[in-house]
């Protein structure tokens, strides 16, 4: 239940930030694709649609993702993007084969990047 609110959280930040953060959008310029995020059994999943600099989120999965990236269950997916050091969580899960990427790596790389761009901003000390 966690991984399944972190991902639609993980939608709502981004679809927020394609409205609100101009940084944000320049990552999305000439963007228009289709990656997901699920367990390696598919029961959760979630897919997020990149067009026209805007990205929205809907449950489930599509046919022909540009890439997805599948977690081994729910538990492993949410303890991964909750990480200290998503970095090295990410490539330890490549390594022992927890995580598979599907389809074009280079994008996610790109979709790694766009994570930066969720965390709360801190408040300005006074």
């Amino acid at each position: 239940m966690k991984f399944r609110l972190l991902l639609w959280a993980m939608g709502w930040l981004m679809a927020r930030a394609s409205r609100q953060n101009p940084a944000f959008q320049q990552q999305l310029v000439d963007r228009d694709l289709v990656f997901q995020l699920q367990t390696l059994d598919g029961k959760v999943a979630r897919h997020f649609v990149v067009k026209d600099m805007r990205i929205r989120s809907r449950s489930g999965t599509v046919p022909q993702p540009a890439f997805a990236i599948a977690f081994k269950d729910a538990a492993f997916g949410f303890e991964t993007l909750q990480a200290k050091n998503k970095q090295l969580a990410f490539m330890q899960g490549i390594q022992d084969k927890t995580i598979q990427i599907k389809g074009n790596p280079a994008l996610v790389i790109w979709f790694q990047g766009l994570t930066k761009y969720l965390k709360p901003k801190k408040p300005k000390s006074a």
